[in-house]
């Protein structure tokens, strides 16, 4: 209970406030990985794996920590809860910024427009137009729903503190070394699959709660789900088709065609059907975010006090059972093996 009170805290605070503006944990725990980084980069995976496993391992053992001294005190428990998910979404800052760039476009403002996307992607703005920006930011918004709600609710609901903070530091590692670049081919690796394997199952319940509140936003569920159907798989990431295929199809655009990133290209394969997404799509988009993070909160809330216990039940009760077959084992070992010691010393004599 204190989990799910905490999650729901946090993400108040979040729809409330956005990210802190100032002194933000985030952005302490990227400069500190960023510190160990260059302590122990080499151009190799090994230096890659001993990264990801201290940078990541070290907020999963102060969640576990907290957690644990926590255990009797419901109260604190759930502030923690609270102010770690505070932390760790971004679900209002996502919004804003794909509000603000709606905006910008409608007033005809590309230099601002091209200023602004680096808030929420990498890729170089210097020749988009209105077009492109829009489709930047619509993919963007669509992956980071996932990333930036929905994965982190869905692994605070699952393991607490620890499934917090460990899921924000390895989505920090893969934004800040999980790239395909000459640096980081080989050593950001770990990170990246790291990354992959902890939103495989947060991407694909965005993509079906994307299908779900489609009509939030004037969209059409039954698009949605034959557009997520057809496409999902297309994209070369195994998480990012998830949601960009649901918010194509909500929105009856067609995402995907050629991104340019700062000395390398890439060309993704188109999902969805219609036209490319304009300035008024973004705001529909930045609806459809905020309504899945609200559904994602409200499972990510019931999860604790209904699965989460039956998990937890089956868990205890598997464990106590090995425990006692294992002291059966044990006991019957130890009367063989006093009867065999009887039988030596016997014939000894």
């Amino acid at each position: 209970m204190a989990n799910a009170v905490g999650l729901l805290a946090g993400y108040a605070l979040d729809r409330v406030l956005g990210d802190p503006r100032r002194w933000h944990p985030v952005a302490g725990f990227g400069q500190a990985a960023g510190a160990l980084e260059r302590h122990l980069y080499r151009p190799d995976r090994t230096a890659g794996t001993a990264f990801t496993a201290l940078a990541v391992g070290g907020p999963v053992l102060l969640g576990a920590v907290a957690a644990a001294a926590t255990r009797h005190r419901p109260v604190t428990r759930a502030v923690l809860v609270a102010a770690g998910t505070w932390t760790v979404l971004g679900g209002r800052t996502l919004r804003r910024e794909a509000t603000v760039m709606g905006r910008t476009l409608r007033h005809g403002d590309l230099p601002a427009a091209r200023r602004r996307l680096g808030h929420l992607c990498g890729r170089d703005p210097s020749t988009l137009g209105e077009s492109e920006l829009a489709r930047a930011t619509v993919e963007s918004v669509a992956e980071n729903t996932s990333d930036a709600v929905v994965a982190p609710l869905l692994w605070g609901a699952v393991a607490g503190l620890p499934g917090l903070l460990g899921y924000r530091a390895a989505n920090t590692l893969d934004a800040m070394v999980g790239h395909r670049s000459t640096r980081y081919a080989r050593f950001g690796t770990p990170a990246a699959r790291l990354d992959d394997a902890l939103n495989l199952v947060p991407s694909r319940l965005t993509g079906l709660l994307t299908i779900a509140v489609a009509p939030v936003a004037h969209g059409d569920r039954q698009r949605a789900w034959q557009v997520w159907r057809r496409d999902r798989n297309d994209h070369p990431s195994p998480n990012a088709g998830q949601c960009e295929a649901a918010m194509a199809g909500a929105l009856g655009v067609r995402l995907g065609g050629r991104n340019v990133y700062f000395g390398r290209s890439e060309v993704r394969p188109f999902l969805g059907d219609g036209p490319r997404p304009e300035a008024r799509h973004l705001k529909r988009a930045a609806r459809i975010s905020g309504a899945v993070g609200l559904a994602a909160v409200g499972l990510a809330a019931a999860y604790p006090v209904t699965l989460g216990r039956l998990v937890g039940a089956v868990s205890r009760r598997a464990l106590i059972g090995a425990v006692g077959r294992r002291g059966l084992v044990a006991t019957a070992g130890g009367r063989a093996l006093a009867g065999g010691v009887g039988v030596r010393r016997g014939s000894g004599r």
